[in-house]
């Protein structure tokens, strides 16, 4: 009787000892695999806010932000209007919980709304009216405060639930021409699934844990100890030794030769655990290389759009000409380009150009092929003898085995002759004063980086006051609807055509809107760039 008491006393402290091991097992499981969850889950949002944040800031200008505190509601100038509809559009298109600007105080740590856009419910986003004074939220409002003090970006993470939920948030410095800080840009991104999720994942480890345990409990008492207690010891001490540095995992559990489900747990444990080392090894390398891609993207961007001429007019000082160009990439980064520079007061030169491929590699080798052009114009060259020399350029070294396709002119101002030449590009289409677009089907040389030794042909346009000059890429005519039409050179001329008269800030926006409602929902997958020119001819000085 003594030693059947024993033997269940015993059978019972095994029992429970496993029960303990199991849960103990599992709860470190469910701890580990929570914080690492969790802090995966807020940097994944966060830094996706933060991406949000940086396309937002660069909508908004620093010099004059702060100023539309002192302007009454609906007396705002063209630039507010322009960064309201765009913020408002980034807001809309994606899934966020609001995006506003203000400018703190760091005396009463409050701050004063300029633009406030904010999700209230699905499908009513409110903007709140400027000139309000709240409280910073958050735990910590003096960080908020520091970033506005210093103008740099805090290391920290914001996340906060309030009446507008669980988010995260992301926020910038917004800086005036002269690097002062005039505003803080703020980017809430919602986290509705986290909470959701981790329940989930608490509950799953759970239901292992008693799984577990059950199986346990149902073993043969006679064979506890040596078919149960010590191959349960060497999953526990493999499971504790791989959560903690990921060593030896797999080892110890090919002792374990029970022929039961305890052993197929084993070599199931062992292969999860190669199977967790592996993902977590291509997991850090997929994110080291997306994070290396992002950082090249940034930098292809920056290059592309300060390579590229954006404020117009252009050069307001000469009256003899309007010019006017816009460029939109299918991608982050773009192949197409274009440009107009002076080569002297007499000398206008216009560039259109398109790199074959897209993306980084395009954008970094339309840099290059831009910068020769412009040097081979500015050193006097002709448009023929300027393509010739940047062809040979080109070549050079050209692995990539990349070409671009260009269309040079360069305008003798005070006599409207234009000098052209083409390298497999475009036609460009001319429209005389008082007549209506039409194609100058000018004769094609071949691609630049194509061939070594080309040598290419020009020819000359007379302009006479009020004609117009419009060069584009291939983006332009091939852009292609839901059924697989293109919009062709034959709508472009339409377009051009519907709008004549107005100048070219009016009539190439006029254009890519009539492309963009033939294209409709349909993905686009070219650059899609334009150039317009309109020739005044030299003005007659005033007799004072």
């Amino acid at each position: 009787m003594n030693t059947a008491k024993k033997k269940g006393s015993l059978s019972r402290k095994m029992t429970l000892l496993c029960l303990l091991m199991s849960a103990a097992v599992c709860a470190g499981a469910c701890i580990v695999g929570n914080i690492t969850y969790r802090s995966s889950t807020f940097r994944t949002y966060n830094d996706f806010a933060y991406q949000v944040a940086e396309v937002v800031v660069s909508c908004v200008d620093g010099s004059r932000v702060a100023g539309y505190l002192d302007v009454e509601p609906g007396q705002e100038d063209q630039a507010y209007e322009d960064m309201v509809v765009s913020i408002y559009t980034i807001f809309d298109s994606m899934e966020l919980t609001s995006i506003y600007l203000c400018v703190p105080d760091p005396g009463t740590l409050t701050v004063t709304t300029i633009f406030d856009v904010r999700e209230i419910d699905a499908d009513d986003p409110s903007i709140y009216e400027r000139g309000v004074v709240d409280p910073i939220g958050g735990s910590d409002p003096q960080k908020v405060v520091d970033i506005y003090l210093t103008g740099e970006r805090s290391s920290d993470y914001f996340v906060r639930e309030n009446s507008f939920g669980y988010n995260t948030s992301a926020i910038l410095p917004v800086k005036d021409d002269e690097g002062r800080t005039t505003a803080l840009l703020v980017v809430d991104v919602p986290m509705p699934y986290i909470v959701g999720n981790l329940n989930h994942y608490l509950a799953l480890t759970i239901g292992v844990t008693v799984l577990l345990t059950g199986l346990v409990m149902f073993l043969n008492m006679a064979y506890l100890r040596r078919q149960v207690v010590r191959p349960i010891g060497l999953l526990t001490g493999n499971a504790q030794g791989f959560a903690e540095n990921r060593s030896g995992f797999g080892h110890d559990l090919l002792q374990v030769r029970t022929g039961d489900e305890i052993e197929t747990l084993a070599r199931a444990l062992g292969q999860m655990e190669a199977d967790i080392v592996t993902y977590i090894d291509n997991l850090a390398a997929v994110t080291a290389e997306k994070e290396r891609i992002g950082a090249e993207l940034n930098v292809a961007k920056q290059i592309q759009a300060s390579m590229l001429p954006s404020i117009f007019p252009a050069f307001p000082e000469r009256p003899e000409f309007d010019i006017y160009a816009t460029m939109e990439p299918a991608k982050e980064v773009g192949g197409d380009f274009y440009d107009f520079f002076l080569v002297d007061s007499d000398h206008l030169a216009l560039v259109m150009a398109d790199v074959s491929g897209k993306g980084v590699p395009a954008a970094l080798f339309m840099v290059i092929a831009k910068t020769l052009l412009k040097n081979a114009a500015q050193m006097g060259l002709s448009p023929k003898e300027a393509l010739s020399k940047v062809n040979d350029q080109l070549c050079e070294n050209n692995e990539a085995e990349m070409f671009v396709t260009v269309w040079l002119g360069i305008l003798e101002v005070s006599t409207g002759r234009l000098t052209c030449a083409n390298a497999g590009h475009e036609y460009p289409a001319l429209r005389r004063a008082g007549g209506e677009y039409e194609l100058v089907k000018d004769k094609h040389g071949f691609v630049l980086a194509g061939m070594e030794g080309v040598r290419y042909r020009e020819y000359d346009l007379q302009l006479a006051p009020g004609d117009e000059l419009y060069v584009y890429t291939d983006g332009v005519a091939e852009a292609t609807n839901a059924d697989e039409e293109l919009f062709g050179t034959g709508r472009m001329i339409e377009a051009l055509n519907s709008h004549m008269g107005a100048g070219p800030d009016v009539l190439l926006p006029e254009v890519k809107e009539a492309i963009d409602r033939f294209v409709g929902s349909a993905p686009q997958f070219d650059d899609i760039t334009m150039l317009g020119l309109r020739y005044l001819g030299p003005q007659k000085e005033e007799v004072g």
